[in-house]
């Protein structure tokens, strides 16, 4: 995807300007009545040629931190990252293509991460490939029990 004018002009003004078109009060809600939708996807349609996947996960990171929801956040990161990646859930056998997929969403995770959960994320990492998740496994959303074990909420 080419970004365009993304970076042009006042561009968090423009994310939510089109977020209130779509009648939602916050980038959060958009995003989470996409849920498992791809980054990339979603500011593709606030904006093809001047919305950027980074400037809506920029904005959903400044939005998880007023509510202090930073842990769902990062899971929710993952969720839209695995659905790209592994678009038919976890596989059954790691092979060089899965494992590939697999590396390849982890290290984005961690990539997007916010350093106050990096070594969090990094444990999480530990666990799901210490006991993989069942094949076929795809979080639908943040709040995914799996998901939860690994990375719980800080209020838990």
């Amino acid at each position: 995807m080419s970004e365009g004018r993304s970076w042009e002009g006042h561009w968090r003004v423009r994310i939510y300007e089109r977020v209130r078109e779509r009648g939602f009060t916050s980038l959060t809600a958009f995003a989470e009545a996409r849920p498992a939708v791809p980054l990339h996807l979603l500011a593709e349609e606030l904006g093809k040629d001047d919305v950027a996947g980074v400037q809506v996960l920029g904005g959903l990171h400044a939005e998880a931190e007023q509510r202090k929801q930073v842990t769902r956040f990062v899971r929710d990161v993952l969720v839209r990252l695995l659905s790209e990646s592994l678009p038919d859930g976890w596989p059954a056998v790691l092979d060089d293509e899965n494992r590939f997929s697999v590396a390849e969403a982890f290290g984005s995770w961690f990539a997007y991460t916010p350093d106050t959960h990096k070594e969090r994320v990094r444990q999480a990492k530990a666990a799901l490939r210490a006991a993989p998740p069942p094949a076929g496994w795809r979080p639908l959303g943040p709040d995914d029990e799996l998901l939860r074990t690994f990375l719980p909420d800080e209020e838990a």
